[in-house]
């Protein structure tokens, strides 16, 4: 998973506003989404690319890491769970994702695991 795929998921108008700082956090985002789904699958799948019996993760773990680490940026602009739309209000902002959940098989959709 790298960087520019998370930015290959942002409209590429906002990626044209983002400003030297704005990158530098959206990286410190993606590093954690990435650091926090291979900690959660750690011994699951190979992350180095190096030969391995484990497989490589699938693109439906990239795409939820992506996902996550977006959800994440945006959430910071949400503290009180709200989150401003303009004209039309304010808007709840979800504590989980259940579509995240299931992509990256975690919280409710994690597999099951003894001891």
């Amino acid at each position: 998973m790298t960087f520019d795929e998370l930015l290959n998921e942002i409209d590429q108008e906002d990626q044209d506003d983002l400003a030297e700082g704005d990158e530098q956090r959206l990286r410190r985002v993606f590093d954690a989404a990435v650091t926090f789904v291979e900690r959660i699958h750690k011994g699951r799948f190979n992350f180095t690319g190096e030969p391995s019996s484990r497989p490589l993760p699938g693109e439906d773990l990239k795409l939820g890491t992506v996902m996550l680490a977006r959800r994440w940026d945006t959430r910071r602009r949400s503290p009180g769970g709200l989150v401003a739309m303009a004209e039309l209000g304010a808007a709840r902002v979800p504590s989980f994702d259940a579509d995240i959940d299931r992509l990256l098989r975690i919280g409710r959709h994690a597999i099951p695991r003894v001891g």
